[in-house]
């Protein structure tokens, strides 16, 4: 195949290998490939429609152009010498058809707003990707949840013990998080999916061309108006990065978790062996690796939003060259957080809880001396901090005896007597019952099992509506796809 016929105009000499490969975008390009393909149909239509090309032109490139989709593009295409995939799929019909036909693709186009819709076609269908991977996730911990409304555990602060809490109300902390993370990830579909092509280079094209009728042709939703804004803007990748980020964030936090509960001091969860490893040399281990790749790989999806904010912060309008290295930030962040979730999701379904570890533990380190310190007030009829004081120092006297409790209102509860009360110690002893401090805490989103029931039943109708969603947006582009190819087998019929 022919050199780049991009550089035959204005400039000559021979690059040099490493200047080749400096310069190419080649191994990003692979990403955006496939919907290179469906931009050159879709503005070769756009083109026949609007008569600036004429049907025979159009009947040489459109059946060319439906071959690289039905059979996948050719690798000679992907050499660094046509620095970009664009150039390349330009160059191998310019060498099959000759240029009078090949040539007259590219009209009323540029590259830089050729490059910037095929990002954003393989981001939204990597964004309803992510999304599917999400509600996976979110499938998984509802699942659990509804299995452990009644799986009493500690819960912590500061990772000590601070109070009793269930293992349904602790999953359903991160499926809220994780949800919160799919809103940030379908509000920035909707600025993703909007066209950029007809923006040419940043200012239009004096050709009649119709930009509405491309982006509906491709499945956008609307249009990036602004031309220079078309091409120069990448803040649609930023966003879609830095919502990556924090969600990758949340999926760190819960694999931390998982990996301190799987340790041999707390056992409160196994992993099935398929995500575990072993030691070369200590033969008895059996590490949670795969959470804590996952652990790791939240820090490469942070390193790519970084990557890519500071490629663009010092850019002045339009298009510079650099957009060019933003690009792999893209995929390397979308690629890393979206096998992390798939795993995640796998990891979690197939996790055994001791749930009798964990209930051996819900009591531990005074953690019902909150409802305690409570009930006292509703018992005894004083003020709150009073009885805060007086439990913090039983407390630290070691223990939360009738006897000690006295000992500790008798120094810093003005002289109270909490027996003259009424209070005995069968009273204390119920008060600091783990189901007893669970059940009191009924308030919407708290850990007492009717409050966890509850919550179940509103996170479950919420994943039911971001599932169809979703749905929906697929089907949407599906149906676009389905349209757009089979128009141009129509016209080359």
């Amino acid at each position: 195949m022919r050199n780049d016929v991009v550089r035959l105009g204005r400039l000559s000499g021979e690059r040099s290998g490493d200047m080749m490969h400096f310069l190419s975008s080649m191994r990003a390009d692979r990403y955006i490939a496939g919907a290179d393909i469906l931009v050159d149909i879709a503005h070769v239509l756009m083109l026949d429609r609007q008569k600036i090309n004429d049907r025979a032109t159009t009947r040489q490139l459109l059946p060319a152009l439906l071959r690289l989709h039905d059979k996948g593009i050719p690798e000679e295409v992907f050499d660094d010498r046509f620095e970009d995939v664009h150039a390349g799929i330009e160059s191998l019909l310019i060498e099959s058809l000759g240029v009078e036909a090949g040539g007259r693709m590219h009209m009323g186009r540029s590259r830089n707003d050729e490059v910037v819709t095929c990002i954003r076609i393989r981001l939204r269908e990597d964004l309803i990707a992510q999304m599917t991977a999400l509600l996976k996730v979110r499938e998984v911990l509802l699942t659990l949840s509804e299995n452990h409304t009644e799986s009493t555990m500690p819960g912590f602060t500061h990772l000590q013990h601070a109070q009793p809490t269930t293992l349904a109300h602790h999953l359903l902390a991160y499926e809220q998080a994780f949800s919160r993370d799919f809103d940030r990830l379908k509000e920035a579909y909707a600025r993703v999916n909007q066209s950029p092509l007809g923006a040419a280079a940043f200012a239009s094209t004096g050709y009649p061309i119709d930009r509405e009728f491309t982006a509906t042709l491709l499945g956008f939703d609307g249009l990036v108006t602004n031309t220079m804004d078309a091409v120069a803007t990448r803040d649609f990748a930023l966003e879609t990065l830095a919502d990556l980020t924090i969600m990758m964030a949340n999926a760190s936090r819960l694999c931390e978790e998982l990996i301190f509960w799987s340790t041999s001091f707390v056992k409160f969860v196994i992993f099935d062996d398929a995500f575990c490893s072993t030691s070369s040399i200590m033969p008895q281990k059996k590490n949670p690796d795969t959470a804590e790749i996952m652990r790791a790989k939240s820090g490469s999806v942070f390193g790519a939003f970084s990557g890519a904010l500071v490629t663009v912060k010092g850019l002045p309008m339009s298009y510079n060259r650099d957009l060019q290295e933003l690009t792999p930030n893209i995929w390397r962040g979308m690629d890393d957080a979206g096998e992390s979730l798939r795993l995640l999701a796998d990891m979690l379904a197939s996790a055994s809880f001791d749930t009798k570890r964990m209930s051996e533990e819900a009591g531990k380190g005074f953690s019902t001396a909150t409802e305690l310190a409570d009930s006292l007030v509703r018992s005894c009829g004083i003020p709150f901090r009073t009885a805060h004081n007086i439990v913090g120092r039983a407390v630290q006297k070691g223990d939360l005896s009738l006897a000690t409790l006295e000992k500790a209102a008798g120094e810093v509860g003005g002289g109270i007597s909490l027996a003259g009360k009424g209070l005995t110690q069968k009273d204390i002893d119920r008060m600091l019952e783990v189901r007893y401090s669970l059940e009191l805490r009924k308030a919407p989103g708290g850990p007492a099992p009717e409050a966890v029931i509850a919550a179940l039943g509103e996170r479950r109708k919420q994943h039911h509506h971001d599932a169809e969603l979703t749905r929906k947006k697929q089907a949407k582009l599906a149906k676009a796809k389905e349209h757009l190819i089979a128009e141009a087998r129509r016209l080359v019929a």
